[in-house]
């Protein structure tokens, strides 16, 4: 930086946040399954859900997936074992949900197979 310059860590750290929309998911404690680009996932919540854990999705069209992993910082890893029933934007009819831990621990949870998937509009 040259003579005369207004470089502020301050600002750039304002600049970082700003641009940290990534694609992330959250599960509510009524089973809404939502998906979206945001900067955070609290971004996702509608007033009056409970948040029970979220993280971030990509889709794999070659095997017809939404893969699901990590952890919401805010709200931690899902707990699909509070669930029985997740309710699907009905745009993903067709595509399986897949989460993974990726923590050396446990399996993947095909989410598909272990809960009863219900789509809404």
């Amino acid at each position: 930086m040259g003579i005369g310059s207004s470089w502020n860590p301050r600002h750039q750290h304002t600049k970082i946040r700003k641009c940290m929309a990534l694609p992330k998911f959250i599960i509510t404690m009524d089973g809404v399954f939502r998906l979206g680009i945001v900067n955070q996932h609290k971004d996702l919540l509608k007033p009056g859900d409970q948040c029970i854990g979220g993280g971030y999705y990509h889709f794999d069209y070659t095997t017809n997936r939404i893969l699901l992993d990590r952890e919401s910082y805010d709200f931690g890893r899902p707990k699909w074992h509070l669930l029985d029933t997740l309710k699907v934007p009905s745009v993903y009819r067709g595509l399986r949900l897949v989460y993974t831990y990726d923590d050396g621990f446990h399996d993947d949870f095909n989410v598909s197979e272990e809960l009863d998937i219900e789509y809404y509009d």
